[in-house]
């Protein structure tokens, strides 16, 4: 692998998920810690800190690389704050790496921490009918579990999938959740429990739609240099896309309920988030058949199986026969959410892109524990937000 544009990840660390009542800053300085402690490294030796913002925080929330690095201990770094919001971990990773990339930071220090409410997420207080996220609560009563099972529908009618499917994949990633020590839900679940547990949004149950949590995650970005100079045999993100969709869309995504006419323009080759992974190998030189493991946002059981197809595991359609042919769990050749992914830690939307890098650097380190996938050398995590969000970030070992 060539190094020319790559970065090194010296530490990674994460707080466990979960509700404790603490403030997103006493997470985030965990998760911190933690990092700097795993990369050898202390506060003083790091440049930069990339904070992810939390909007339900205040002002603090707000400007998260500076709450933090005030919370760290002034020391005169400079600070940056990035939302975009699903894929605000990656967008932090993205301008981390700019500045290694550039020349102009040696040591990044890139947090993600959050606290969330109960219940589905809604869109921030005040009347704003200009804001398509707020039309679609207001005006069509279209929460995220709404979109949640419109998306299942659409994939039962498009692929024939069907709900014993969708339960298949909650099956798998409770049993990789049931072996990482940073997940919040860490119990084993059976096909029957899945399909037995309330409908929240037809034909999707309460198990099969990620919670909210309270949650953290933090890597150490590095420079080729200092990390020869650190003697680290680092794992290293060899790219990162985070490019918004192409005209015409035709495919709706978060918050918007229509897609664009291909009247006067065919569609491309890729739809959105087919482009996310894709854009991101072509960046790096690798393809889905280097790929060792993926980690993919799993709000839902459903978007799970759309994911396979969209980063290019399988062929559409082909998704239900990689889960039951138990290629993506545990053991198989491609395990997808070796960490048990949203649907065992739950959202806690600045911190979940860093947590996904976090489980390929551990992963492609060897120091995954019981959920080890063996000889993985190359990683993939995706993940989508509101607005044109999303983000690919390929992870390897050289």
């Amino acid at each position: 692998m060539s190094r020319l544009d790559s970065v090194a990840v010296l530490g990674a660390g994460m707080h466990p998920w979960g509700a404790e009542g603490k403030s997103f800053i006493e997470y985030g300085l965990s998760a911190a810690r933690a990092a700097l402690a795993d990369a050898g490294i202390t506060w003083r030796d790091v440049q930069l800190v990339v904070g992810g913002e939390t909007i339900r925080n205040g002002y603090p929330g707000f400007v998260a690389g500076s709450a933090l690095s005030q919370a760290l201990g002034w020391q005169g770094a400079p600070v940056a704050s990035c939302y975009a919001a699903c894929a605000t971990g990656a967008q932090a990773l993205s301008t981390a790496r700019a500045h290694i990339l550039a020349g102009l930071a040696d040591v990044v220090l890139v947090v993600g921490a959050d606290t969330t409410p109960k219940g589905f997420f809604a869109p921030v207080g005040g009347d704003r009918p200009d804001d398509p996220d707020w039309l679609r609560f207001r005006l069509l009563g279209a929460t995220n579990p709404a979109y949640f099972g419109l998306y299942a529908r659409r994939r039962m009618a498009l692929r024939g999938t069907t709900e014993a499917d969708f339960a298949a994949v909650k099956v798998k990633n409770a049993r990789a959740g049931s072996l990482n020590p940073y997940a919040r839900f860490r119990a084993e679940v059976d096909a029957d429990t899945v399909l037995s547990s309330p409908m929240v949004s037809d034909p999707l149950r309460l198990l099969q739609i990620c919670a909210t949590s309270d949650g953290a995650a933090a890597v150490v970005l590095a420079s080729e240099t200092y990390a020869r100079r650190m003697d680290r045999d680092a794992v290293r993100i060899r790219a990162v896309s985070a490019i918004t969709p192409e005209y015409p869309r035709t495919v709706p995504d978060f918050p918007y309920l229509a897609s664009d006419s291909t009247a006067s323009k065919a569609p491309g080759a890729r739809t959105f988030r087919e482009s996310l992974a894709h854009s991101a190998y072509e960046a790096c030189g690798l393809g889905p058949e280097d790929v060792d493991l993926a980690e993919v946002y799993d709000l839902t059981t459903a978007m799970e199986l759309d994911w396979y197809e969209e980063i290019g595991l399988c062929a559409p359609g082909e998704a239900e026969k990689l889960l039951h042919d138990g290629v993506t769990a545990l053991g198989g050749r491609v395990p997808v959410n070796a960490s048990g992914g949203l649907s065992s830690f739950g959202e806690a939307i600045p911190a979940q892109a860093i947590a996904q890098v976090c489980e390929l650097t551990w992963q492609l380190r060897g120091d995954a524990g019981a959920r080890q996938v063996e000889g993985a050398r190359v990683g993939v995590a995706v993940n989508q937000g509101l607005f044109g969000h999303g983000a690919a970030v390929v992870v390897g070992r050289a």
